[in-house]
C-alpha cells in the first residue's frame, strides 16, 4: 500500500492534523483536531470524507503531546481509515514550526537539527514549544517515520537587510538573533502559489498585498514572488493587534503597565521561560482586553453591542489600513491583488467591506473556491481576492514535490 503524509499544526491550545496521499497534488484523507487544551473541556473533531464527528474526550488532554497521542490513537483505530492503520503507513510527518531563525527551508529532524531548534525556543517560547513537544514525541515513539519541519519565518528570509534590521547595537543584535523574521509564511507560500495560478501569472512575476487575519494577524508585501516586508517582527507579537496580542505599542509601555515586567510569569515552567511582559502583551491584550471576548464575529457587526466593541473593530481597521498604504507605496503601486485570508479575513464580510470602501476597491463573494474574486467591476486598481489558506496542504505539497 502507498504510504501517506501526516501534516501537524500544533498550538498551545489546539493540535490539528491532516492525513494526505503521497500524490501530486496531495489529496486529504482525514482531518482531526483537539482544541481547548488550555481551556478544558477539550473538544475532539474528526472528518473522513462525508463522515464528521465531534465529542469531548473522557481523557485528560492537558498538553499538546497528550492531544497528539489521542488523535493518532483515534485515527489509527478507525476501521474505515484503511490508508492509515498505523505509523507503518506513514512516509513523512511534517510539522509547522513558527520560528525557524535563519533557516531558509524545511529541515529533517535528527539529533543535531533538534538541538538547533531547541536553541531557538528563547526567541519564541509561546510559539515553538508546542510544536517541539510533538516533534520530540514523534522522534521517540515514531522513530521509523521521518519528521520534516516547516518554518513560518522561512518565507520572509528574502526581506532586504534594511527591512529586517532593528536600529540597535548590531554586535548584540547579531549575537542574540535580534531582527525582524516575520511569520505566517507557510500560509503566505500557499496563498502566493494559489493566487498566481488564479491570475494566470508565474509566481515570480506576481505582486500582492496579503492579509492573514485571524486571532493572530499579519500582512505581507510580496514583490515578484518574494516577501519584501511583513508586519510581524522578532516574534509574532509585532504588527497588528490580535485576539489576545497587543500588536505594535511603544516598547516602554509595558514598564509603565507594571514594574514586574521583567520577572518570570507564573505561567513559566522549567522548560518554557516566559516573562510577565510577554504574558501581558501576548495573552492579556488585543480585542479580548477591550471587549472581554476573543470571538471577532461578536465585534464585527453592524450594530456593535458596546462602544468597546466598536473601538476594537476601528483599531484593527486603522492598523490594517496603515500597512496597506505602506506596502502599496513599497510596491510602487504595482499590485496585482489585495488578498484576504485567515479565519477572519475569509469570513468577516463587514471587515472586508469597510476596508474595501476605505481602499476604494472591493465587492461580493462566491463560495467553494480556494481563491475568490470580490473586486468591483471596472475598477482600475488591484483586484481584491479571498484565499482559503491551507498550511497543512502546503507542507504536504512541498514534501511531495521535493521527495517524490
Amino acid at each position: 500500500m502507498a504510504k501517506s503524509i501526516l501534516a501537524v499544526n500544533a498550538g498551545s491550545s489546539s493540535v490539528k492534523v491532516t492525513f494526505y496521499t503521497f500524490t501530486n497534488p496531495p489529496r486529504a484523507i482525514a482531518d482531526a483536531q483537539v482544541s481547548g487544551i488550555t481551556a478544558p473541556p477539550a473538544t475532539f473533531k474528526y472528518q473522513r470524507g462525508e463522515f464528521k464527528q465531534k465529542e469531548q474526550p473522557q481523557e485528560n488532554l492537558a498538553t499538546p503531546q497528550d492531544a497528539f497521542k489521542y488523535i493518532l490513537q483515534r485515527c489509527f483505530s478507525d476501521p474505515e481509515l484503511s490508508e492509515v492503520a498505523s505509523d507503518n503507513d506513514l512516509a513523512y510527518i511534517c510539522h509547522r514550526v513558527v520560528h525557524g531563525g535563519d533557516n531558509f527551508e524545511e529541515i529533517e529532524i535528527n539529533d543535531d537539527t533538534l538541538h538547533r531548534l531547541e536553541a531557538l525556543e528563547d526567541l519564541a517560547p509561546l510559539h515553538n514549544f508546542s510544536a517541539l513537544e510533538i516533534i520530540r514525541l514523534c522522534k521517540k515513539e515514531l522513530p521509523s517515520v521521518a519528521s520534516i519541519t516547516f518554518f513560518d519565518s522561512a518565507f520572509h528570509q528574502t526581506m532586504p537587510l534594511h527591512v529586517k534590521t532593528y536600529p540597535i547595537n548590531q554586535q548584540i543584535a547579531k549575537a542574540n538573533g535580534l531582527r525582524k523574521y516575520g511569520f505566517h509564511g507557510i500560509s503566505y507560500s500557499f496563498i502566493l502559489r494559489s493566487v498566481a495560478q488564479f491570475l494566470g501569472k508565474p509566481a515570480e512575476k506576481t505582486n500582492l498585498i496579503v492579509m492573514h487575519i485571524g486571532s493572530g494577524a499579519s500582512i505581507c508585501a510580496i514583490k515578484e514572488g518574494k516577501s519584501i516586508d511583513t508586519s510581524m517582527g522578532l516574534t509574532p507579537l509585532a504588527g497588528l493587534p490580535g485576539a489576545t496580542r497587543s500588536g505594535d505599542i511603544d516598547p516602554s509601555l509595558v514598564f509603565h503597565y507594571t514594574n514586574e515586567a521583567g520577572k518570570l510569569s507564573p505561567a513559566s515552567t522549567k522548560d518554557m521561560h516566559l516573562s510577565m511582559a510577554e504574558e501581558i502583551l501576548n495573552k492579556k491584550s488585543g480585542w479580548k482586553a477591550l471587549t472581554g471576548t476573543t470571538d471577532f464575529s461578536q465585534i464585527a457587526v453592524e450594530n456593535p453591542p458596546s462602544e468597546a466593541h466598536k473601538l476594537a473593530f476601528d483599531i484593527l481597521v486603522d492598523r490594517i489600513l496603515g500597512y496597506i498604504g505602506n506596502y502599496y507605496v513599497k510596491l510602487g503601486g504595482e499590485v496585482d491583488a489585495l488578498v484576504f485570508a485567515g479565519g477572519i479575513g475569509e469570513k468577516s464580510s463587514l471587515l472586508r467591506r469597510i476596508l474595501a470602501e476605505k481602499c476604494s476597491s472591493l465587492g461580493g463573494v462566491e463560495e467553494d473556491q480556494t481563491v475568490k474574486d470580490i473586486s468591483k467591476g471596472g475598477g482600475k486598481g488591484p483586484r481584491t481576492l479571498i484565499c482559503q489558506t491551507n498550511e497543512q496542504f502546503e507542507m504536504a505539497y512541498h514534501i511531495v514535490c521535493s521527495r517524490s
